[in-house]
């Protein structure tokens, strides 16, 4: 089944970059990022070659969760700004050519939201089939980690993630008892609309979209497939999306034959295992039991390793076409704010193989603020929620000032420590070494702009993968361009017969093409 809704335009060459807003830059002194210091950086993103953004919550909240405990879905929290501030934020990026996705979570709320404190209430009122209650203070949670002895109503209440985020009522596929509500009924669509409405205030506002949290975790019990979300989705897009036809959405999701019907112009390649086994895209970069140690790492772009592309390509490529064929994009990551870096066990030129080939792959790229320059991963307490994700957002660093540019602020007073290390990648620095990782980014980016082949929606197909080798060559194409891209993560080089004789367009490294033979230095890149 394809998406049910036209595809923007603009998505087929978009480059998004992802800004955790308490760690881009703080503007008033007080350790933590805000929505003034994300514009004071808007000509940054624009000369790396970003044009659309997606950024982490922004709403009132009381942080237990990062932001992904919302208290109010209309309120930019006071630590970030005001809602004049994020209005400012969308004119701002607009007049560089940037889009804006804000952060939508639709699953659950902070126990703090109002809509909940009302549904806690025992005499029945509005908000009292919100949240997902049984209808008994000793009930469990019908297979859901639930809550009971909190409040005054005789019922306990489904969790979906932390003790403090309460689960929205979207219903049940199936129901088996009094107190479960079926998916699109009168109370779930209640809860569907009063989404709809807050994506409607903040699509009129000037967002450009969304990127949906645990977008396939509405209805409890869902069969295989999701047949009942897709159905709550696509109630809810039949309101939505004809009033903002240019408006993108991408589904935290991963299974692009499912987000796609559900009306998504976009899915997230993403595996779920923390156990960190190797599979999908962890082969590429976290193929290890630790982010911050290069001992028994395996990742594919590591050159001391033995890995193949293929167990990637394996899982990726049926996914891709799932996509194509649904008429979605199947989106690659560098990193995310749930994931390891990879810096610091990757070195700078693994790294810049790394990005140009996931820049070069099929779908729109996201890239993880500080990604480009090499941002590391760091060993920290927990902070908000984060517990072993704290590490991968600290900080973006910008110079050799006080915590590298991030923020006036006293150190002990920053949201999470800079790197403290004499190395610290910064911004000023790699600007100031022509062949640095934030140059070869942007590079990468300026061949997207002007390749076609290279369009989110240009053709792949695998031209080499060998189960005992290293060299991955595929060939990108649109109606007026072929590109072939070889990468060679190894130490040692490499040959590839290209058939034909093709310019080098771009390379990282040592290459050539000798007749019709492009030769590959060790650890390096090209498009042809």
């Amino acid at each position: 089944m394809n998406t049910p809704y036209p595809r923007p335009k603009w998505l087929n060459n978009a480059v998004f970059y992802e800004i955790y807003p308490q760690s881009f830059q703080d503007s008033n002194g007080d350790g933590i990022g805000d929505i003034p210091g994300i514009i004071s950086r808007l000509d940054y993103l624009k000369e790396l070659g970003v044009d659309a953004l997606w950024l982490n919550p922004l709403f009132d909240s009381p942080f237990k969760d990062a932001g992904y405990d919302v208290r109010d879905y209309k309120l930019v929290a006071p630590r970030y700004g005001t809602n004049e501030d994020l209005i400012r934020l969308f004119d701002q990026a607009h007049a560089r050519g940037i889009r804006v996705l804000l952060d939508l979570v639709p699953g659950h709320t902070s126990e703090e939201h109002a809509w909940f404190q009302s549904s806690a209430h025992p005499a029945p009122n509005e908000f009292s089939d919100r949240y997902v209650w049984t209808d008994s203070w000793i009930a469990g949670g019908d297979g859901y980690p639930f809550i009971g002895g909190e409040t005054e109503r005789d019922g306990t209440y489904i969790l979906n993630f932390f003790k403090c985020q309460p689960a929205l009522n979207y219903g049940w596929a199936h129901p088996k008892y009094p107190w479960q509500d079926p998916a699109l009924g009168p109370s779930a669509r209640k809860t569907c609309d009063a989404m709809v409405d807050i994506m409607r205030f903040w699509l009129s506002a000037g967002a450009d979209g969304f990127r949906v949290d645990m977008a396939n975790s509405l209805v409890k019990h869902d069969d295989e497939g999701k047949p009942y979300t897709i159905k709550t989705w696509r109630y809810m897009f039949d309101q939505i999306r004809p009033e903002f036809p240019e408006a993108a959405f991408v589904s935290e999701w991963g299974v692009p034959s499912e987000s796609a019907p559900a009306g998504f112009d976009m899915d997230f390649y993403l595996d779920w295992r923390w156990d960190n086994h190797p599979n999908g895209y962890n082969i590429l970069l976290r193929n290890t039991n630790t982010p911050y140690a290069r001992e028994n790492d395996l990742s594919y772009f590591n050159a001391d390793a033995p890995t193949s592309i293929c167990g990637f390509l394996e899982q990726y490529e049926p996914q891709l076409r799932a996509a194509e064929k649904a008429g979605a994009f199947f989106s690659l990551i560098t990193c995310n704010h749930d994931t390891w870096r990879a810096a610091p066990r990757l070195t700078e030129r693994e790294l810049s193989l790394a990005w140009a080939t996931i820049l070069t792959l099929p779908g729109v790229p996201f890239i993880y603020y500080g990604d480009e320059i090499g941002l590391r991963h760091q060993l920290l307490p927990t902070k908000e929620g984060g517990y072993v994700r704290t590490g991968a957002r600290t900080p973006m660093q910008w110079d050799s000032t006080d915590n590298l540019g991030f923020s006036t602020a006293a150190t002990a007073n920053l949201y999470l420590p800079v790197d403290t290390s004499a190395d610290a990648p910064t911004v000023a620095a790699q600007r100031a070494q022509p062949d640095s990782l934030c140059h070869t980014v942007a590079r990468v980016l300026e061949c997207k702009r002007e390749l076609p082949a290279l369009a989110a929606d240009g053709a792949f197909t695998v031209l080499s993968a060998e189960p005992e080798g290293r060299l991955f060559v595929f060939e990108r194409g649109s109606a007026t361009q072929s590109l072939i891209v070889a990468v060679n993560p190894a130490h040692a080089p490499a040959e590839y017969d290209l058939a034909q004789a093709r310019p080098v367009r771009f390379s990282i490294g040592s290459d050539r093409v000798v007749g019709t033979t492009l030769k590959l230095g060790p650890q390096s890149f090209a498009i042809l």
